[in-house]
């Protein structure tokens, strides 16, 4: 495995240094450089593409449950690793350690849900008297990573992959490396065949092209940005790779009269400041019916004000920084864009002056419609709150965005939550709760915020093909 100070590359089943040279890891709570991540060459990516075509016909042709026992043993390695990973990825990313310990646990999960599903996925599905749909894998994939959910992430698209029968070319985050070479370890050491899992580091604009344009690479699988996602799927499209992009978020929560709303401002609370709001799922704006709507802002601010910020490994600390310099520079400009505006800033909006990249929970008010705060994601602490006298008028608003992502709604009333679910345009739709996406569900965005399915079922099967095989019993006779 990797040196702690000193990551590197894997590939064809060892590790080994990139081809060009190496790129530091800086501490987001003391902007120092502290370790460093190998740098792929081409020379390495011409490696993991021929190690993960040479081993695709024999992962394919494993039985499918042999490779679940696979996947639930790397989880099980993981396990016992957790502290040190959780603090590892705690150090890289901002994140405090519990939540950091929380994303591996969920990590954990994402693997050991593939693998023990990974039999009846790979199954073949009847069609009738003579028909079968028989699953295949798609072939070599080519999974690119971000770094503000790493572990999560590394296990979702992992586990499915590998799950489906496809051998994959992990292409990890530069900032937070530890978290795919934990995940790449354990696999190595649960028995992986070598050339099924490689993972690569470097310049993500020389990687993704020199990946995609490869005709052994068949799918993509990506989470990040909308422009991002946008480049990359004109890159496959030159092969016709299969894409799934989670991409963007500008997740609304319509808060109702008859909603409680100590729950639903402390679950929003709970949920928008974890990672330091660096989430596509979080919620960034908020929308709340007029009679309610001062006494909520009360408690919203009440709460973001009550949140002790500071370094990452201080079990006392509830936020740690923003990842890196630039989220510091884009909630500094949507900040004073909207309040240039006429927007009331109820609480923070300056960065805090102190080493590290830190930026307080911050609150807007009376935002005008022409700021870029309701349009751009902030991918960053910040909300916005506004009051709504109709359903109809909460709705339109919510929809009022490129993205389509996550919604969520606070009521105590059936009718109206039936209203909300159908209405709301996104990919998911969360009633009276926040939190991040199971490893048994299906997770998709709509719109800008991307298309294809990860986790669950449709996770897996975004990696295989169905193959339809008519007339079996003329073929038996």
């Amino acid at each position: 495995m990797s040196d702690a100070k000193r990551y590197e590359l894997f590939i064809d089943g060892a590790w080994r240094p990139g081809g060009k040279g190496e790129i530091p890891v800086i501490s987001p709570a003391t902007e120092r450089a502290f370790s460093s991540v190998a740098s792929a060459s081409s020379r390495d990516l011409d490696d993991a593409l021929a190690a993960a075509e040479r081993s695709r016909p024999a992962w394919a042709a494993m039985p499918a449950r042999e490779r679940g026992v696979i996947l639930i043993s790397a989880a099980k390695i993981l396990a016992k690793r957790i502290d040190t990973a959780a603090k590892a990825l705690s150090a890289e990313q901002g994140k405090t350690i519990a939540e950091a310990t929380g994303e591996y646990r969920r990590a954990l999960e994402m693997l050991e849900w593939n693998g023990a599903h990974a039999e009846e996925l790979c199954a073949s599905l009847p069609m009738g008297a003579d028909r079968v749909l028989v699953p295949e894998p798609l072939g070599v994939v080519a999974a690119f990573t971000p770094w503000n959910y790493p572990a999560v992430l590394n296990a979702r698209k992992l586990g499915a992959a590998l799950a489906a029968g496809c051998p994959v070319i992990l292409k990890g985050a530069e900032e937070t490396p530890s978290a795919s070479v934990f995940v790449i370890a354990a696999l190595s050491e649960a028995g992986i065949p070598a050339g099924v899992v490689n993972l690569v580091f470097g310049e993500p604009a020389d990687i993704s092209k020199h990946l995609l344009k490869s005709p052994i690479v068949r799918t993509l699988s990506f989470t990040g940005s909308t422009a991002v996602g946008k480049q990359l799927a004109k890159l496959a499209a030159e092969n016709l790779q299969r894409c799934v992009l989670e991409l963007g978020g500008h997740c609304p929560v319509i808060v109702c009269e008859d909603a409680d709303l100590e729950t639903a401002a402390k679950a929003i609370a709970d949920y928008k400041f974890e990672c330091a709001g660096q989430s596509c799922n979080a919620p960034s704006r908020i929308l709340v019916a007029r009679p309610v709507y001062h006494q909520f802002v009360s408690r919203m601010a009440n709460l973001a004000k009550a949140i002790r910020i500071g370094a990452p490994d201080d079990p006392a600390t509830e936020m740690g920084p923003m990842a890196n310099g630039r989220r510091i520079e884009a909630l500094q400009r949507l900040t004073e864009d909207a309040v240039e505006r006429g927007a009331r800033l109820e609480i923070g909006g300056r960065r805090l002056d102190r080493p590290g990249f830190y930026w307080p929970p911050t609150i807007l008010t009376d935002v005008p419609s022409g700021s870029a705060i309701l349009r751009e994601e902030p991918f960053g602490p910040i909300l916005t709150i506004s009051p709504f006298d109709s359903i109809e008028e909460a709705i339109e608003e919510a929809n009022d965005t490129d993205y389509g992502l996550a919604s969520y709604v606070f009521t105590s009333s059936a009718e109206t939550k039936r209203v909300l679910a159908s209405g709301l345009s996104a990919g998911a739709v969360s009633v009276n709760f926040l939190k991040g996406v199971a490893a048994d569900a299906p997770h998709s965005g709509i719109k800008q915020s991307g298309y294809g399915y990860e986790g669950g079922e449709q996770g897996v099967r975004s990696f295989q093909n169905l193959k339809l095989v008519n007339g079996l019993n003329s073929l038996e006779e």
